[in-house]
């Protein structure tokens, strides 16, 4: 089921009784909450799979309220719930440094977990809604199969939403449709310089769009770069995003965009060093989710802002602690021949990319 499906039934008032949330795109995940908060009677009950076990969330959904007839529960971090052991190791480098025995107690409580979710699809408890959302992996390079795992661990539930990231079109689309509903006019050009340098991330485009709803009168190419002083950072991010998904061409694309936006790619360089010292401190202390990376490092007198935390922690799930202690060397490699006599800084920048993702 895709988002735009997804809506439609909220609007309908056609909601499944139990539903899945796959994939890491946001824009479109804080759409569907909002839509069925609107949409329900109730408030919204938030759980979190690694304070509270499946189980235990499962049984709550099984009690019936003394106050309402209905319920919407909407159960994060699902990925928590997932068997953790050598033959999860397997399937997952990510818990490989810090799983026990396949035998262990947090196996048999998984394994429980996902035999008691498969109980209450076949008998969901009349006027609940119960949404689970995995947000963790992509559905695409070496996320693919741990995307996959979570798919199979949650089989039984048949309704599921795919937040897929878009694609340039379908993001220049999106674009156009929020900028109506802003009354802001842009112009073609700047729309597509806008996708281009924000990587086709329609949720940070979205927020552009809003500050550009102030300014009060035609966007136009020449006066995007004044307007949106963050989208070079933006698309460094992409690069990050890229490498992680060893998607050479689309890395070497997003260096070709900071090239011929003028980027100073010794800066660049600097700004991916500080992203994968970050990730691998947060790799290292073992940190879950972007609001737990702003809590370590802000009490280790380092500012931080939540987007700012959020791309630590999204760069930090993509690699492993092995790729990101290999890339820093391969930066510390970039940094060295940077420095040389007369480089030739895009060279230099592609061979680092080629290398990273071999």
């Amino acid at each position: 089921m895709t988002p735009a499906q997804f809506l439609g039934r909220v609007k309908r008032k056609d909601l499944p009784p139990v539903c899945l949330f796959l994939g890491q795109e946001g824009y479109n995940r804080t759409r569907c909450r909002q839509a069925l908060a609107e949409a329900s009677p109730v408030p919204m009950e938030r759980f979190d799979v690694g304070e509270t076990p499946l189980a235990a969330i499962l049984d709550d959904a099984r009690a019936m309220s003394l106050f309402a007839s209905e319920r919407l529960m909407f159960v994060g971090n699902a990925e928590a719930a997932l068997p953790r052991g050598r033959a999860a190791a397997a399937a997952s480098e990510e818990d490989s440094d810090d799983d026990g025995d396949a035998t262990s107690p947090a196996s048999g409580a998984a394994a429980k977990g996902g035999d008691l979710l498969a109980a209450y699809v076949k008998d969901p408890t009349p006027g609940v809604t119960l949404i689970i959302e995995a947000s963790r992996w992509d559905f695409e390079g070496e996320e693919k199969a741990k995307n996959e795992r979570v798919r199979k661990f949650y089989g039984a539930i048949v309704e599921v939403v795919e937040f897929r990231a878009f694609d340039a079109a379908a993001a220049r689309a999106e674009l156009d449709r929020i900028a109506k509903a802003l009354k802001v006019e842009i112009e073609p050009a700047a729309a597509e310089a806008l996708v281009e340098a924000l990587a086709s991330d329609v949720g940070r485009i979205s927020v552009e769009l809003e500050k550009l709803a102030l300014y009060g009168r035609p966007i136009t190419a020449e006066e995007l770069p004044l307007l949106v002083p963050d989208a070079r950072e933006s698309t460094i991010f992409a690069l990050v995003n890229a490498l992680g998904r060893r998607d050479r061409a689309l890395a070497l694309s997003a260096l070709d965009s900071l090239v011929r936006e003028g980027e100073y790619l010794p800066l660049a360089l600097s700004f991916l060093a500080t992203q994968f010292r970050m990730a691998l401190v947060t790799r290292e202390a073992n940190l879950r989710g972007a609001s737990m990376v702003q809590g370590h490092f802000q009490k280790a007198g380092v500012p931080m802002w939540g987007s700012r935390a959020d791309q630590v922690w999204q760069t930090a799930s993509k690699f492993s602690r092995p790729q990101l202690e290999h890339g820093l060397k391969l930066i510390f490699e970039a940094d060295r021949d940077l420095r040389s006599a007369r480089p030739d800084d895009r060279i230099v920048m592609e061979n680092f990319v080629v290398k990273l993702c071999a």
